[in-house]
């Protein structure tokens, strides 16, 4: 018995160090933040996925939830230079099995350590061995342990069409990491995969959606596929690419293969030797910033790419969000005048969102807005103000030069960054002024 208690012990031990090399191998890969679908606990299970955000994300109503982000294994076949995880690289390699991800999984839900797991891997022998093993994971927990909460797959190129097909039956989401924005770069930098490689697997999970919707209508028990869709993880700054080159492949993305999210991650320098990579010392966090918020404007703002970057300006503004870019490169465009233009046209206004563009336009059928309406209603008036035309605000955007309005910009957001720090700053003095009211009582 002590010999069986010893083994135990030995073992544990040994899954917690792989645990803990895989875990951090996981942490590059930025292509999770939701779970997007909705799968009910019968009563027969554990657990159940809610449409909310996961991976120490917050969602609408504040509630922070996490996720399990491992990888099956950092053991790789494949040589990426940009990759931690490369097979020339000399560094601590594990591999988990499927037994013991569905163990750690579901050990950890029912510790109430993770709302949902999120699996991928290095491409283990070949691709259908590696996918087939994820599979297995999923395909356990859902059937073995009756697990129903958010699981998050990896979809490896070059797999076999009826293993993605299958794991599609109990991911809640799958993705396909496209890594980098065009296939020459990928060529050169990943000599053994190429774009092709990547969409195939992009597309089979499409129509497998896409066919899966039509029979849900016909047929009330069937099994959903991948209900929350797919995503894809593009790298920045590894490659020369421009933003107009990358925003149009996230375009085309979003256009041709249905995706959900396309993730921006900023190049990290983990293989600083290898000179086909730039010489970067630090991610371009900004620029990888000004492509989510470009994303944001193309998603929900009903911008198109040439209109955030062009061949005249290929590159983002590093320095301004791309809706006041845009704004001050169209100075023509403006003033608008709230009370007449489309939606389309106050969507483009810098300081109003979309609630209060469907506010503004609900709104002025009951009479002519002012700035206070506006105020209340939501726009950003210290933004907004150089860009709009109502009965209290002439035309005055044209009174400055662009530069000179990006320039005073600028220089009121400086101000009320500093005013606000400055404001938390006198938050830690409010005990020592405690004390000398409570010195001056005496």
């Amino acid at each position: 018995m002590c010999g069986v208690l010893i083994e135990l012990v030995i073992m544990n031990e040994r899954v917690q160090n792989k645990l803990n090399i895989l875990a951090d191998s996981a942490k590059y890969d930025v292509s999770c933040s939701s779970s997007g679908s909705s799968r009910k606990n019968e009563g027969k299970g554990i657990g159940n996925a809610l449409n909310c955000g996961i991976c120490h994300s917050f969602t609408a109503d504040g509630r922070c939830v996490s996720l399990l982000k491992v990888l099956m294994s950092n053991n790789c076949i494949y040589d990426c230079a940009y990759c931690i995880n490369r097979r020339t690289n000399d560094r601590p390699r594990a591999t988990l099995t499927p037994d013991e991800l569905v163990d750690i999984t579901i050990g950890f839900y029912r510790r109430n350590y993770i709302e949902g797991l999120f699996l991928s891997s290095g491409v283990i022998k070949n691709p259908d061995y590696t996918m087939e093993r994820m599979m297995l994971v999923a395909k356990k927990l859902r059937t073995e342990q009756r697990y129903n909460g958010y699981i998050h797959l990896k979809a490896i190129p070059g797999a076999s069409p009826d293993l993605i097909n299958e794991a599609g039956l109990y991911a809640d989401r799958m993705s396909v990491n496209i890594e980098i924005p065009t296939n020459p770069e990928l060529k050169r930098l990943a000599p053994e995969k190429n774009h092709e490689g990547i969409i195939l697997p992009m597309g089979l999970i499409k129509e497998g959606i896409v066919q899966n919707s039509e029979e849900r209508k016909k047929y009330r028990n069937v099994r959903a596929f991948v209900p929350a869709g797919q995503s894809t993880q593009l790298i920045v700054g590894a490659s020369p690419e421009t933003d107009q080159q990358i925003l149009s492949l996230a375009t085309n993305l979003y256009n041709e293969q249905k995706l959900k999210r396309v993730y921006y991650s900023g190049y990290l320098p983990v293989n600083e030797y290898d000179n086909r990579l730039p010489a970067l010392k630090t991610p371009p966090l900004v620029r990888e910033n000004r492509l989510y918020q470009s994303d944001w404007l193309m998603r929900f703002y009903k911008f198109s790419a040439s209109e955030i970057v062009s061949a005249e300006h290929p590159f983002l503004d590093l320095e301004v969000d791309p809706k006041l870019a845009y704004a001050l490169r169209n100075y023509h465009l403006y003033p608008v005048d709230v009370n007449t233009a489309d939606y389309e046209m106050i969507l483009r206004i810098p300081g109003i969102g979309v609630q209060s563009a469907q506010r503004i336009i609900q709104a002025r059928r009951f009479g002519r807005l002012t700035s206070n309406h506006l105020k209340k209603i939501g726009v950003v008036m210290k933004r907004a103000q150089y860009f709009i035309v109502n009965n209290q605000l002439p035309p005055a955007i044209h009174d400055l030069a662009p530069e000179r309005l990006k320039r005073q910009i600028l220089l009121s957001d400086s101000q009320k960054r500093t005013k606000v720090s400055e404001t938390q700053l006198s938050l830690f003095s409010f005990p020592s002024t405690s004390n000398t009211l409570i010195e001056k009582s005496r």
